[in-house]
């Protein structure tokens, strides 16, 4: 094979960038086995975190449609979307997404393997007719049946450019993989074999690109190095019935998460369903019943688990704003944090939700992790990443003033639960101390407040 063959052009693609922050749907496995968070918005998968919350390692992963001659569909686009949790307070998510003009529907359950750095898919095709209606089988759609493929961004690390992609397997078992600066690898992988595999520079070589223009992949390339990259996989459908699970695994080198993808396609998929089920399921059930009777949505168990699944696996306690990158479709690598990062403000605020719902535990890990994570003077930082390096480097009087009120919150609520207050309120002096110690104009305001400041922002 020639070198053209093995390299893909277009080094070293477009500038990168993020995704749309408008989530609908987060996930993680509710243990510490599992060090993947997923996120999803229009249909597909978005960002997916690994080793920490605080480290996105994937712009998306869709499926694109074709009839190999002359139709080209990406479900991100072309798609009505419905999006449910397979129960309530559970972050496993059922997707069905239907082609706006009734060729295709894509059915989905996302969700994370509990016991591996995995987030998996199972994945069900069923091509329509123009009626809506499946298609009937037959001779007469054999020339005419869709093909499936898909396409991921590797975002390894925060970082979308000097990512590397290739072609290769796994104890014989053919796989997608990529590696980046950061030294965190992922593969890809799938129950049904690939038919057509390639990854390329994003703008030029990569799938989309290929696809849109020939409908299927007329060229193959073996490697992408230290670019914007995208990997590409065509899925055989007949092989299936047009049912399969894709996986896409984590580590610190290739073959780790090589052999992620290949246990976690091993295993038996509906048992790893019930296992992260049961998991959101017992921690649910130790929460205040709070729940609206006859309500067409629980939003309250919605977004229990929502504040749950933000939490830092290593840094117990930890829990970060929000799982996206705000105007990500704007924000490059120049943009590592997004927010993905500890506001104090918003981990206090976490705390109280976790302590009205009855998560007193969940609540007091909350402050053992700002315990830890304050300065020296008494401040914390404006926000920051999960082991306590600041980030930005304003003062807020919210984030310095939160943690205080949140002492005092578990002293009413929970006084139990905190043993000797002197140990707390000694945290709590020297904070105070730096507060009044700045005037007013020496303090960085939220944006969010600037038009209407709250009236504890000027009593603090």
């Amino acid at each position: 094979m020639s070198d053209s063959n093995i390299f893909a052009p277009g080094w070293p693609g477009i500038p990168p960038r993020w995704t749309s922050s408008a989530k609908t749907g987060i996930g993680t496995a509710l243990n510490r086995s599992s060090r993947v968070w997923f996120t999803l918005s229009h249909g597909i998968l978005n960002e997916i975190y690994f080793p920490r919350v605080d480290m996105a390692c994937t712009r998306d992963m869709g499926l694109i449609v074709t009839d190999g001659t002359g139709f080209f569909s990406e479900e991100k686009r072309d798609c009505k979307f419905d999006v449910a949790p397979v129960e309530p307070g559970v972050p496993a998510f059922r997707l069905i997404n239907t082609e706006s003009a009734g060729r295709y529907r894509i059915e989905k359950e996302i969700l994370a393997d509990p016991h591996r750095n995995v987030i998996l898919q199972k994945v069900k095709f069923v091509e329509l007719s123009a009626s809506g209606q499946p298609g009937a089988p037959g001779p007469t759609l054999s020339e005419r049946k869709l093909r499936l493929f898909a396409l991921l961004a590797p975002h390894l690390g925060n970082v979308g450019s000097n990512n590397t992609g290739w072609t290769g397997d796994y104890k014989g078992v053919p796989l997608l993989y990529a590696e980046g600066p950061s030294g965190i690898a992922l593969a890809f992988g799938c129950s049904v074999p690939w038919k057509k595999i390639s990854v390329g520079f994003a703008g030029s070589s990569d799938g989309w690109h290929e696809l849109s223009r020939n409908y299927q992949l007329t060229n193959q390339y073996q490697r992408a190095e230290n670019g914007n990259v995208a990997l590409t996989a065509e899925i055989d459908l007949a092989a299936g019935g047009g049912e399969f699970v894709l996986a896409l695994g984590f580590g610190g080198i290739w073959a780790e998460a090589g052999e992620q993808v290949r246990a976690a396609l091993l295993d038996d998929y509906d048992a790893l369903s019930r296992d992260y089920v049961s998991q959101w399921r017992n921690w649910q059930k130790g929460l205040l019943k709070l729940d609206r009777p006859n309500a067409e949505r629980d939003l309250y168990r919605a977004s229990t688990a929502v504040l749950r699944a933000h939490e830092s696996k290593d840094f117990l306690g930890g829990v970060i704003a929000s799982l996206s990158i705000p105007w990500g479709f704007n924000k490059g690598d120049e943009d590592l944090g997004g927010y993905h990062l500890v506001w104090p403000r918003d981990l206090v605020e976490t705390a109280g939700g976790f302590l009205a719902a009855g998560a007193v535990g969940d609540a007091v890990r909350v402050l053992h992790y700002l315990e830890v994570t304050q300065e020296a003077d008494g401040r914390w930082p404006q926000n920051m990443w999960l082991d306590g390096r600041p980030y930005w480097n304003g003062l807020q009087m919210d984030e310095a003033a939160f943690p205080i009120l949140l002492v005092d919150l578990l002293r009413r609520e929970a006084s139990s639960a905190l043993g000797d207050l002197k140990r707390w309120w000694a945290d709590g002096k020297k904070m105070r101390a730096i507060l009044h110690s700045r005037s007013r104009s020496k303090w960085r305001d939220c944006w969010l407040l600037r038009r209407s400041p709250m009236p504890w922002a000027s009593r603090a």
